[in-house]
């Protein structure tokens, strides 16, 4: 019984980060639709500047905070100089960012070596919590009540704001959003920032689970991509969803059917995809 427990808490804690990093690619995707391949590459960046801040003496929240904001400014930086350059290009913006993933994974290489950095679980919540006679890793608990304050956040900020209201609105119509003065290059930078910003986080918050090693870019990427596709292009609660459907998959398959993993994971997508083709909450128009 212990086992199915704390699989099940491993399961909510993976769906979490997930939805940290899926949140904003399916919301740049959705937007611009670029599919960033290096989104992936800003989660492994969100956890080695988190380690690096933490040792020099900062804690984990402001250690996020750092990662988070560092992340934005690099996702800014890419989509002002080098995906704008290639608007109207999917296929150059695919490679482009698939170019960038690779220099991410040689330049973390290089300044942080080849050994994983762990990244210490905050004192506050490195006691295990009991309950009905289980115990439980703090700090997964607390992952699992972070991603669901940033959905709640992510949900007021697309339902209740102007800012929301111009998303949704390119979401489902860009050249009806243009022709009522929607801003869409500055929307576009925006979108961009905020979704590296989410990737950089999950890093960080993700570090005392996985700590920082490379490699992280390229376990986390795929799982991201089938939450997407899964939940729907542009849809935050379909992401929602699908990140702890996918979860649990991942991490049950793993745990109890290790050959067959990864058949376990791709074959709801690909169930999906046959009859659903915009995926299980998707609405996009293509």
């Amino acid at each position: 019984m212990q086992f199915w427990v704390i699989q099940t808490l491993n399961s909510f804690s993976l769906g979490a980060l997930l939805f940290l990093l899926s949140s904003g690619f399916a919301l740049i995707f959705g937007l611009m639709r670029v599919v960033n391949l290096m989104h992936g590459s800003l989660f492994m960046i969100g956890a080695y500047v988190a380690a690096v801040a933490m040792h020099k003496g900062t804690g984990l929240a402001m250690a996020a905070v750092i990662a988070a904001v560092t992340t934005a400014v690099v996702g800014g930086v890419i989509e002002r100089l080098i995906l704008r350059r290639l608007a109207g290009n999917a296929q150059g913006q695919v490679l482009a960012t698939l170019g960038l993933s690779f220099i991410a994974a040689d330049f973390c290489l290089i300044v942080w070596g080849g050994d994983p950095i762990p990244i210490e679980t905050p004192a506050m919540f490195q006691a295990s919590m009991k309950f009905l006679g289980f115990s439980f890793p703090t700090y997964r608990v607390v992952v699992v009540a972070i991603a669901v304050i940033v959905g709640g956040l992510l949900y007021l900020l697309l339902e209740r704001t102007r800012l929301g209201a111009m998303i949704r609105a390119s979401v489902d119509d860009m050249q009806m959003a243009r022709a009522v003065g929607i801003p869409a290059s500055a929307l576009f930078t925006i979108v961009f920032c905020l979704g590296a910003l989410l990737a950089g986080l999950g890093g960080a918050i993700g570090g005392p689970i996985f700590s920082a090693y490379p490699g992280l870019d390229a376990d986390m990427l795929p799982l991201a991509l089938i939450v997407v596709i899964l939940g729907g292009v542009g849809s935050l609660v379909g992401t929602f969803v699908s990140s702890f459907i996918i979860g649990f998959l991942y991490t049950f398959g793993t745990a109890l059917l290790p050959d067959l993993a990864y058949v376990i994971l791709f074959l709801p997508m690909v169930v999906v995809i046959a009859f659903r083709p915009t995926g299980l909450f998707g609405t996009i128009k293509t």
